[in-house]
């Protein structure tokens, strides 16, 4: 396959995953907020909230392989690329922070949430599907050259 062609191959593929993800992430995140309201589960909200800040992650990605696939000058990729980098790892600071500061405050009002047989049935779920989501990421970042998508694997890698 020539390169032109195999790097149109991979720019579908990447847009595929990353609507796989946006789609995925917004039903298991509502499910998750559901579950964590009924059990009073801080960690199980934690995992909802990181559902939507993976979507977000994912319609970033769209954005930028979009802009990708329809050959916008190469200068303009890398900046696009470098921005949605930053806003993925931004991204996850935001959800390592917001996660310390409830955890801290379960543990200081000795919170304990009811067992939610939903949420460890989203999670075994969630988990096979996120870590095979999160290797075809990898290898399709890899081969694009695109940091940002790669920063989006490790997002998804995290999510698992």
């Amino acid at each position: 396959m020539p390169a032109a062609e195999e790097r149109a191959f991979l720019l579908r593929h990447a847009l595929r995953l990353e609507y796989f993800t946006v789609d995925w992430n917004i039903i298991e995140g509502l499910i998750a907020i559901a579950a964590a309201v009924a059990a009073g589960s801080i960690a199980l909200l934690g995992f909802g909230i990181d559902s939507f800040i993976e979507t977000t992650s994912g319609m970033v990605l769209i954005w930028r392989l979009k802009a990708a696939k329809n050959q916008m000058p190469s200068p303009e990729i890398e900046r696009l690329d470098r921005r949605a980098h930053q806003l993925v790892g931004g991204s996850l600071f935001l959800l390592a922070a917001y996660i310390t500061f409830n955890a801290i405050k379960a543990l200081l009002l000795h919170e304990r949430p009811e067992p939610s047989l939903i949420g460890i049935m989203l999670t075994t779920v969630s988990m096979g599907v996120m870590w095979r989501l999160a290797q075809a990421k990898h290898r399709t970042a890899i081969a694009l050259g695109s940091r940002a998508l790669e920063a989006d694997s490790f997002q998804t890698t995290a999510c698992w």
